[in-house]
């Protein structure tokens, strides 16, 4: 199989490799985990509720592209909400993966994203909760402990 970049029709870059659960590339030609539609624009309930799937579903990777699509179709206002959420998924991904330096970085950039919602948090999101689990993983990733790989949960 070839090993050119795949384009959508527009001749933008995209990657048709397989993925794994945790969104690391396969080998062309191999059984990969479904992937999550991208470019699709989901109402902000339908979001959370597929993110909060994949994510218990132990998919983190999918999980953000679904919160990145809903980060890149949010009105100005949320924006940065979508994108913070969008990152702790990132986050997590990369505490599964090992990668105890990308967790904390993510999970902290994530956690300082969503902060600025935690008074009236949207959608019932529930921000505070989500800051203080993505902080104390964070934590936990920096200090080499063992991480608590649980999900987190989207609403309050």
């Amino acid at each position: 199989m070839s090993t050119e970049r795949d384009r959508d029709p527009a001749g933008r870059a995209r990657n048709a490799r397989p993925r794994d659960a945790l969104g690391r590339p396969l080998p062309y030609g191999a059984v990969g985990e479904e992937r999550a539609p991208e470019g699709v624009v989901r109402p902000p309930d339908r979001a959370l509720a597929e993110a909060q799937e994949l994510l218990d579903a132990g998919r983190p990777f999918h999980a953000h592209e679904v919160l990145e699509d809903a980060w890149k179709s949010a009105p100005e206002s949320e924006r940065q909400l979508w994108r913070g959420l969008a990152q702790l998924a990132v986050g997590l991904t990369h505490a599964a993966r090992g990668n105890s330096r990308g967790a904390a970085t993510l999970l902290e950039r994530g956690a300082g994203n969503i902060a600025p919602y935690a008074a009236e948090p949207p959608h019932g999101i529930g921000v505070a909760a989500l800051r203080t689990w993505a902080r104390g993983l964070a934590s936990a990733a920096a200090a080499g402990r063992a991480l608590d790989l649980r999900p987190p949960r989207l609403r309050a």
